[in-house]
């Protein structure tokens, strides 16, 4: 296990405008699971493969157990890569495959084997060593390959979308068992998915990535009780944060029209400001009564809650999610929702930064 430290590290593809990764820094403590997330083109991928040795670095460091990994190639990284096409030998059998690594290595086959039987254990593969990957469920395959990584008994996990070809049921099932598979490990895991929900269902800490560039590095629960900037609070939560161009009032704000009063440490942080951004999540907005005018577009369904889509009336260009409780409204139909004051975020309508402690 080791602690692991990107620096400044910059990653620059001959002929891009833009560096992929850009200065990233961040410090990821002995034995965490850690989390990359972010859209495609985020730079997420490069910066695991610049971890694992795949990518070279154009600037900056990345560090692994106290050791700079410059010029250190990536077979002598102890580092183990779960890819997310499997990456698995098709003529090989399952044990075969999980301990090929360990034998091109030069360790015996009795060490091996134990260390083979040790992962099949842990992820209930011993009925299946003598099958072969065509033979596997996805979800078996995938867990083949995660044994293949176990039993390298590596420093670092990097893990790139390992879950992306599975439906979503063995997806959610998968994802709780490397969970409890790295708490029992306690192998530092760097992990890189593109689902926020996944991110935020596994990760001790979540770094989001933006155009290459940090937007924020937490605990899942504060990146979506405090996110750093509108980018990170549309990005995390599902259905995503609502994020309004409002006006500057004496009281609080004005939104479509409608005046939202907002408490003193609000107004004072929006002073010398003409305009906000104000996000307010779907479960923040009231349907039945309150200051806001929603014309209705769809209402999504799940039983006992439902979330209204449409639009603020008057604004047409707009957009707007609402937690609907116990209303039921019809599409085109005009409705009344109510903001909560005390869950209000603002953001710079300038640089989309996060102001003030709401």
């Amino acid at each position: 296990m080791a602690e692991v430290r990107y620096e400044n590290a910059t990653r620059v593809y001959p002929g891009a405008e833009r560096p992929a990764v850009d200065a990233l820094t961040l410090a990821i403590s002995d034995g965490e699971f850690v989390v990359l997330a972010g859209p495609p083109g985020s730079g997420t991928t490069t910066a695991l493969r610049m971890l694992a040795g795949l990518e070279e670095l154009d600037e900056g460091s990345i560090v692994i157990g106290g050791q700079d990994m410059a010029g250190v190639p990536s077979r002598d990284r102890d580092v183990a890569m779960v890819f997310q096409n499997y990456a698995l030998y098709p003529s090989k059998t399952v044990g075969q495959n999980m301990g090929f690594a360990l034998r091109m290595r030069g360790i015996g086959e009795e060490e091996a084997g134990r260390r083979v039987r040790e992962a099949a254990r842990l992820l209930d593969l011993e009925p299946l060593l003598d099958r072969t990957p065509r033979n596997l469920s996805g979800g078996q395959r995938q867990r083949v390959a995660l044994g293949r990584a176990i039993v390298r008994e590596p420093k670092v996990f990097c893990m790139d979308e390992p879950l992306s070809n599975l439906d979503a049921g063995l997806r959610a099932a998968t994802q709780a068992q490397i969970s409890e598979l790295q708490r029992r490990l306690r192998v530092t895991t760097v992990y890189v998915t593109h689902d926020q929900a996944e991110a935020m269902a596994m990760g001790e800490r979540v770094a989001v990535l933006r155009g290459g560039r940090l937007q924020q590095f937490a605990a899942p629960a504060e990146l979506y009780d405090r996110p750093a900037n509108a980018f990170v609070a549309a990005f995390i939560g599902s259905p995503a944060m609502n994020l309004f161009d409002a006006a500057v009032e004496q009281d609080g704000l004005r939104l479509a029209g409608a005046s939202l009063p907002l408490g003193d440490a609000q107004r004072q942080a929006m002073q010398g400001r003409d305009r906000v951004v104000a996000g307010i999540r779907p479960e923040h907005l009231t349907a039945g009564h309150g200051e806001l005018e929603v014309k209705v577009a769809l209402v999504e369904d799940a039983g006992s809650d439902a979330h209204i889509y449409g639009q603020l009336a008057g604004e047409p260009g707009s957009n707007v999610i609402v937690r609907s409780g116990p209303v039921r409204p019809q599409p085109g139909e005009l409705i009344r929702a109510g903001a909560d004051p005390g869950h209000v975020h603002l953001f710079d309508a300038a640089s989309g930064e996060r102001i003030g402690d709401g």
